[in-house]
């Protein structure tokens, strides 16, 4: 048994220079890696930044790895944190805070590299809003709330949060049911956002919490590649289980009420405030 209050589940696959950058120093948490059958040195790197790392034979997909390192996990608290993800120790205190008063999964607002606002807090994920996100016009002038943000000092209610960062009471983690493995990679955190609502488990976008996120993902480039495939393969799940959301007709605020009423609205202040 551990005696930290937080478990820190991380899944690699070949991103050894990413943990090299994000994850030195001491740790006030069990940090617990899988990994998905690396051809690059991940495992050894991860073990000597102090992790307890889970070898999978197979690349399992990151909701299911997730599930692995969780059903391990006896911590009260559990925080998924991707690889490029640089966690600050003080922020788990606030997290923490905002979890005992309202439950759900709660999330840092996360920066940029060049330390530039990430909008990790989402509304409704309407098919034209994820387009309209991807700059294609028309539809980037759509939707205009479904980037969502935190200053400091604020918090907010969102429908979903970047999978990159998600906390949550263990417990509360595990009545929702977990990540959902249906999805390999993609659109998972956008299902366990709509999910935890529907469970009555609110999603919240934490202000006073800032953490650097070296997020540079796959599919953003034009050029195909594997991640396209799983992006398309996960999206047409994702829209055959939630069809209210593929042209934003009026169904999919009646069948999302608690959410729909709450999205972009503040969090009755209870956290601790930065620098507290």
């Amino acid at each position: 048994m551990t005696s930290h209050l937080w478990s820190v589940v991380t899944v690699t696959y070949n991103s050894a220079d990413a943990l090299r950058q994000c994850w030195g120093g001491a740790k006030p948490y069990e940090w617990i890696v899988v990994d998905n059958n690396s051809t690059d040195d991940s495992v050894e790197v991860a073990q000597e930044l102090g992790a307890r790392v889970i070898k999978l034979p197979e690349n399992v997909g990151f909701s299911k790895a997730n599930n692995v390192a969780v059903r391990q996990v006896t911590t009260e608290y559990v925080l998924f944190a991707n690889p490029d993800l640089e966690v600050g120790p003080d922020g788990l205190d606030v997290l923490r805070a905002h979890l005992e008063v309202h439950g759900g999964l709660a999330a840092p607002q996360l920066l940029s590299s060049a330390g530039t606002l990430q909008p990790n807090g989402r509304g409704f994920p309407y098919a034209t809003a994820k387009l309209g996100n991807r700059k294609i016009w028309p539809l980037s002038q759509m939707h205009a709330s479904y980037r969502l943000i935190a200053d400091p000092g604020e918090a907010i209610w969102v429908a979903w949060v970047m999978g990159a960062a998600v906390a949550a009471r263990t417990a509360d983690f595990m009545r929702i049911g977990g990540w959902n493995e249906r999805f390999f990679l993609y659109y998972e955190d956008h299902e366990l956002g709509l999910r935890a609502w529907r469970h009555g488990e609110p999603v919240a976008l934490i202000g006073d919490v800032r953490w650097t996120h070296h997020w540079a993902r796959a599919t953003n480039s034009f050029r195909w590649s594997k991640a396209h495939t799983f992006e398309i393969e996960s999206a047409r799940t994702f829209y055959g289980m939630f069809p209210e959301f593929v042209v934003g007709m009026p169904p999919a605020p009646r069948r999302h009420p608690r959410a729909a009423a709450l999205i972009g609205s503040p969090v009755r202040a209870t956290h601790i405030p930065a620098g507290a």
